[in-house]
């Protein structure tokens, strides 16, 4: 457990410095979970408890419309946070599915835990807003590109950005998520 809490200490620790008790503290409110290559870890319709910290291993969030269509909302990996983040906050059920496209350890945390965290902490609600801020900015920058760029310069955004995500998901994902059919990315490419 010791390398999961230092992991835990090292992503937090790219916002704020924290002692050896409070690292030990945060670890506390935490649970972990392991989950298998295409598992679902959250299913439309059901109960969102936590919100999952990736360690290791590689999750999409999806959307199924009412014609049954499936829409790619976001990829997470290593040292990113994922959940259905409405359903998470208005303990309500999920409208968004969690699914494994790798093997996945997540380090897991209640929405109780993460409020006694936060009253507990007040570097850890500073630690959140920032994450908060950042997804933010990146779900406006995905809005942004999908409005204003074409499917070839949201591959390039991509490759830019995040590119050992390109290198690890299949290309009907990568197809999905930039908007298009596997046919318009095989031509991008």
């Amino acid at each position: 457990m010791n390398a999961i809490k230092d992991k835990l200490r090292a992503h937090i620790e790219k916002f704020l410095s924290l002692s050896d008790a409070e690292i030990s503290s945060i670890f506390d409110h935490f649970t972990f979970q392991e989950f298998k290559k295409n598992e679902l870890i959250i299913a439309e319709g059901q109960p969102v408890k936590h919100v999952y910290f990736v360690l290791s291993g590689l999750v999409k969030l999806t959307y199924t419309d009412s014609d049954a269509k499936q829409h790619l909302i976001s990829f997470a990996m290593e040292d990113w946070w994922e959940t259905d983040f409405v359903a998470f906050y208005s303990q309500s059920r999920a409208t968004l599915a969690l699914k494994c496209i790798e093997n996945t350890q997540t380090l897991c945390l209640t929405l109780e835990n993460f409020e006694k965290l936060c009253a507990q902490m007040q570097k850890m609600e500073h630690f959140f807003l920032k994450k908060s801020i950042a997804g933010h900015i990146g779900s406006q920058q995905r809005i942004l590109s999908f409005l204003t760029s074409s499917a070839k310069e949201r591959y390039e955004q991509i490759i830019k950005s995040q590119p050992s995500l390109i290198q690890r998901i299949p290309k009907t994902l990568l197809a999905s998520y930039l908007g298009v059919s596997r046919e318009t990315l095989s031509r991008i490419l």
